[in-house]
């Protein structure tokens, strides 16, 4: 039996998916495939170093070393072919609150940010908290795929936007961006002198046939204008440990980061935090092979489930995440509706798409970093809900 087959029973251990769907769906008796994270152990040897460290005992203030940073500085370059500098880097208890640090640091209240909906709802959140301005450039959605339309994007670069906000691989439709793309995205971007956060947390966890590119590598210039956020907290299953970095080559968009950490007295990571990012960089990888094994037949089983049972419903296939992003407009009910036969008739918690911004409406997105078991308990509770 494949290690991943296992059941863990979360509740009961502070899990926000499992412990808080009273709170967030107003029932305990739904099962939930909703927030970002595994039902999954992480890799043993990530165990074996948190042991280690809780054996020792003290737990005084401790500070990311130069090991650490030489275990980001290696998978980046082993996993993704780009060559990054250890004084690149800096931390953050997690790439939104990283985020949040760079909206304060870059631009002022009233500045424009620039997002593509549907998208990770922490992009609406942080820049609306900060008294900043959106600015939407909505992506197209077309047989089942989603693609940049450039010239919404560059009407939207000439309104004055400071910063744009990229999610890569892209939460919640698993699109990962072509290095053509990306291009035309660092293009634009340098001819409006806009900074590029580019949030690619999600870039380990690639399928077969697609690869992901970091943005900053394209090019010198890409390089100079973009910051980018990564943590092991979707690849490894660590969310809970808060700890990701941000990689930052310029100097002066560093420093400026920098003054916003001193100002909110942020100086460092948790002890464990730091234990478990350098033994999942330094170790992970075997692991990283074996669950992407796992996923892709959990997406290959869905799309088999959805293409047998529920043909009204067209999932968009995933190039990367865990995340799958299902289209349920055929059935022409009100988001409202949708939400209701999920929860009371099949007894399933999935994301709405609506908190993904316009173009998220009559979509679901639906977690299946789990058992196998689980998925097709969730997949007969979609059918359930849905026929």
């Amino acid at each position: 039996m494949s290690k991943f087959e296992e059941i863990i029973n979360r509740k009961g251990s502070s899990s926000v998916k499992w412990d808080l769907t009273k709170t967030v769906f107003g029932s305990d008796d739904v099962l939930p495939m909703w927030v970002a994270d595994m039902d999954f152990l992480p890799p043993q040897d990530v165990l074996d170093a948190l042991q280690d460290r809780l054996k020792h005992g003290i737990f005084g203030y401790t500070f990311v070393g130069d090991e650490t940073a030489a275990s980001i500085k290696e998978w980046v370059q082993k996993r993704h072919g780009w060559d990054i500098e250890k004084t690149w880097l800096q931390y953050s208890p997690g790439v939104v609150p990283a985020i949040s640090t760079i909206i304060q640091a870059l631009t002022v209240p009233g500045d424009k940010v620039l997002v593509q909906s549907p998208v990770y709802t922490p992009f609406f959140s942080l820049v609306e908290d900060n008294d900043r301005e959106i600015v939407n450039a909505q992506l197209d959605y077309g047989d089942g795929s989603y693609s940049i339309d450039f010239g919404a994007f560059e009407e939207a670069l000439k309104t004055g936007v400071k910063l744009f906000l990229l999610c890569n691989p892209h939460n919640p439709s698993g699109r990962v961006w072509k290095k053509e793309e990306l291009m035309k995205i660092a293009e634009l971007c340098h001819q409006y002198n806009v900074v590029i956060v580019s949030d690619e947390i999600h870039s380990d966890l690639v399928y077969e046939t697609h690869t992901h590119i970091p943005l900053a590598s394209l090019s010198d210039s890409t390089r100079d204008i973009t910051i980018t956020c990564i943590a092991p907290s979707k690849t490894f299953n660590l969310a809970g440990l808060q700890a990701s970095a941000m990689i930052t080559p310029n100097p002066d968009l560093r420093e400026k980061i920098a003054a916003i950490h001193k100002k909110q007295g942020f100086f460092t990571l948790n002890t464990f935090g730091i234990v478990g990012m350098e033994a999942a960089y330094r170790f992970g990888g075997a692991w990283l092979e074996e669950i992407l094994v796992y996923l892709q037949e959990n997406v290959r089983v869905t799309k088999e489930f959805i293409g047998d049972h529920l043909p009204h419903l067209q999932l968009v296939d995933p190039e990367g995440t865990y995340l799958l992003w299902i289209d349920c407009t055929k059935m022409e009910l009100s988001d409202e509706e949708l939400k209701e036969r999920l929860l009371n008739k099949g007894k399933l918690a999935l994301e709405p798409g609506t908190k993904y911004g316009p173009g998220g409406e009559g979509f679901v997105r639906m977690n299946i970093a789990c058992p196998r078991e689980t998925l097709m308990d969730g997949l007969e509770r979609l059918r359930k809900a849905l026929n």
